[in-house]
């Protein structure tokens, strides 16, 4: 179904949402790393479906990019089904945009199942999470991967940073964080031009090396979810406001973040009047390629 999104009318777009259960009842992570993340971002633990998704952010006037992480050969726990969540999506073109996950280490099946998902289930980018996922994102072994999303013209979104996933954990649960260091996107930056990248979160403790890749790389944007802006490194809101005004985009981290707090948080951040328009909506845009 094509997008039917009232992009004048909407106050935001948000990058950056989690689909946490199917309608089913099956839910994206296990008991232990949900409990965990739900400790760690201090909320009541919230697993929506596609359809509490969209009435959500309906009530908002927000349309939110939605999607669930592959996880299930890293984990063991069994990935929702991204043809699933982007049929759900389909149903309410008008504040959903649909994003699929495929774990590289799918190989040649994960390849042919990403351009699947795009052609006929209408996917509009792919989220990853080299932590979870284990791996590297300069690794010469995905390529064929962006290689086919580069041709397809949807964008990768990236964890990036610290997680709370795991967080408290012993031994974080065997998840790594080295994998999410931005400098290894500057890599697949350069090598895929074509490729829109978008480095989710604060990437705390790189988030030098975050704005950099932005600063350098034209198809590299970062997304502020994850974090309270309260607690946005100054050098990430000096960027913001300046250099990278039309490289950085609202994402909440819904559910574990709501966008309520973020965007509260976000009016006592010393962000300029003519910037904030370009961070709800306008850079979301242009990197989503929704006009």
């Amino acid at each position: 179904m094509t997008l039917q999104l009232d992009l004048d009318a909407l106050v935001a777009i948000d990058v950056h949402t989690h689909v946490h259960a199917d309608t089913h009842g099956h839910l994206a992570l296990d008991d232990e790393l949900n409990d965990a993340a739900a400790k760690y971002f201090k909320g009541d633990p919230y697993n929506p479906t596609v359809p509490d998704i969209a009435a959500d952010y309906r009530a908002k006037n927000m349309a939110a990019v939605v999607f669930t992480v592959d996880i299930e050969h890293a984990t063991g726990h069994p990935a929702l089904s991204n043809e699933e969540i982007a049929d759900l999506a389909a149903e309410h073109p008008d504040v959903l945009i649909p994003f699929g996950s495929v774990d590289p280490a799918r190989g040649s099946k994960g390849i042919a199942l990403a351009r699947r998902l795009v052609e006929q289930h209408g996917v509009r980018g792919f989220k990853f999470h080299p932590s979870i996922q284990a791996f590297e994102p300069n690794d010469r072994a995905v390529y064929p991967l962006y290689e086919e999303l580069q041709a397809l013209g949807v964008p990768a979104l990236f964890h990036t940073g610290q997680t709370g996933i795991g967080a408290g954990l012993p031994g974080g649960r065997g998840i790594k964080l080295r994998y999410s260091d931005p400098m290894l996107l500057d890599d697949v930056a350069a090598d895929f031009p074509g490729l829109t990248i978008i480095m989710a979160h604060p990437s705390v403790p790189w988030q030098d090396a975050a704005i950099s890749v932005a600063t350098h790389k034209a198809n590299a944007y970062i997304d502020l979810s994850g974090w309270s802006p309260k607690y946005f490194p100054p050098q990430l809101v000096k960027a913001a406001n300046g250099l990278l005004k039309r490289k950085v985009l609202f994402g909440s981290d819904y559910p574990l973040l709501r966008p309520e707090r973020w965007m509260a948080d976000f009016e006592q951040l010393d962000i300029k009047p003519e910037v904030k328009p370009l961070i709800m909506k306008e850079n979301a845009i242009v990197a989503l390629g929704l006009r």
